[in-house]
């Protein structure tokens, strides 16, 4: 089976800093993969190389086997490709239904007008309803998107990021900000768009007990370097990645 997404020799350099080093690995189709590091070891920076976000220094991004290294973020998206990011991304003053349904409109091709019969957009609503439904926000379809608790946005954004049908999920911190009481949702969340099994996903994730829950597979990066990739099992097992990173791991989450 060909991978879905591929990084090889991929590197992002700053002045004299090395950001992302000759990271190279294969993400299989249909697989939860988690990536995890301290605080700047290059995750979300690799999250930008592989979304368009950042151009690298040197290496390339292949979906599909193809090379995208040099594609915008537009066009990575329209191949298959979502992110979402640490910073809730949402239509503060439309309401929760109106968020989803634009984005669905948008992944049809299909531009919002101002004036026109709300009826005309009825396959958009149903789908935006179901899209609610499966991120746990049905009670809020007339809620303005501002009044909504941060956990709630940032399940929004998921329904948004959904709504685009793409088949590579790159999610940044999801509970990035949230309470502790705000988190288990957003796991059940993560967890039925896992079990549902037409997705892959790259979560970054510093809470390790949803990352073991999740994850089919673990990459650790360290000083912007892939220092192992692995079973959850084998990775907390390894010597080196418990010296280098384990270790710090909870007071990095805080």
């Amino acid at each position: 089976m060909e991978p879905i997404l591929e990084t090889r020799d991929l590197t992002v350099a700053f002045g004299g800093h090395t950001a992302v080093g000759g990271v190279s690995v294969k993400v299989m189709p249909r697989t939860f993969t988690s990536i995890i590091g301290p605080n700047g070891a290059g995750k979300t920076t690799f999250f930008n190389l592989l979304s368009g976000q950042l151009r690298p220094t040197g290496g390339q991004v292949l979906l599909g086997g193809k090379d995208i290294t040099s594609l915008s973020p537009a066009r990575r998206t329209r191949m298959g490709i979502g992110r979402s990011f640490q910073i809730t991304n949402v239509f503060p003053s439309l309401t929760v239904l109106e968020n989803v349904r634009l984005a669905v409109q948008a992944q049809a091709g299909i531009y919002y007008k101002l004036f026109a019969s709300p009826a005309k957009y009825a396959a958009f609503e149903e789908k935006a309803h179901a899209l609610l439904e499966t991120v746990l926000l049905k009670g809020k379809n007339a809620s303005l998107a501002k009044h909504l608790a941060h956990g709630e946005k940032r399940k929004l954004e998921i329904a948004m990021l959904l709504a685009l049908e793409t088949e590579l999920l790159l999610l940044d911190e999801p509970t990035a900000g949230m309470s502790l009481e705000e988190v288990p949702a957003i796991l059940e969340v993560i967890r039925k768009i896992k079990a549902e099994g037409n997705r892959t996903i790259l979560l970054i994730e510093h809470k390790m007990d949803m990352v073991l829950d999740l994850s089919d597979r673990l990459m650790v990066l360290f000083h912007g370097k892939l220092l192992a990739e692995d079973t959850p099992e084998t990775i907390m097992q390894d010597e080196r990645v418990q010296s280098a990173y384990l270790g710090g791991m909870y007071d990095d989450a805080s």
